[in-house]
């Protein structure tokens, strides 16, 4: 695309571009060889129009980021059973989520350095971003109405496990998470968990 034909880009157009111009960015070179430049030269437009838009490097990419999760949103699975419900959204996780676990655990090390944050920080900050019910409690709120199981009797830390064990996996090994896996995960342990509480 030639630059006069990227300079009729506007509004939400010309954005879409940069923010996935910058995804590209992260994904291919990390933050440490994250710049204006590189995501303007990926865009095919000129550096002003991306230093007009964001402050700095760090809000760029934590744009970008945002921009990546709002491509590939959820609709919460609704099978009729708390373990298909949660299968499917680790399935999904798996699926959808592990560039972005890859790109946050490996590329994003200096912009941590940089910001004085972490990864639990940027992950707080996404989470608000969207907005909402989180997706587990979703899932584990219509189970609650069909009966399967006692909200009262779950801790945080139990209603987050699957979600925090396919990210370990997908951050350990850099590779989707198998459905054996998944099936162990749910089966093998976080079911038998619920169990016991109920007991």
């Amino acid at each position: 695309m030639s630059e006069k034909t990227a300079t009729r880009r506007r509004g939400a157009e010309l954005e879409e571009a940069l923010l996935d111009a910058a995804w590209d960015e992260l994904v291919s070179g990390g933050y440490g060889g994250f710049t204006f430049e590189g995501v303007a030269a990926r865009a095919q437009t000129s550096r002003p129009v991306v230093y007009r838009r964001w402050a700095s490097r760090a809000d760029l990419a934590v744009a970008a980021i945002m921009h990546y999760g709002r491509k590939n949103r959820l609709t919460v699975p609704d099978t009729g059973s708390l373990r298909d419900d949660v299968v499917a959204l680790l399935r999904w996780m798996s699926e959808r989520r592990g560039e972005l676990a890859v790109v946050m655990s490996m590329q994003m090390s200096e912009f941590f350095a940089e910001t004085g944050s972490t990864m639990a920080d940027l992950r707080e900050r996404l989470l608000a971003e969207r907005g909402g019910p989180d997706l587990m409690d979703e899932i584990l709120d219509r189970a609650a109405a069909r009966g399967e199981i006692d909200r009262r009797r779950l801790t945080p830390r139990l209603a987050a496990l699957p979600i925090d064990l396919v990210r370990h996996e997908l951050l350990m090994t850099g590779r989707p998470v198998s459905e054996d896996v998944i099936a162990e995960i749910v089966d093998d342990v976080f079911l038998p968990l619920l169990r016991l509480r109920a007991q």
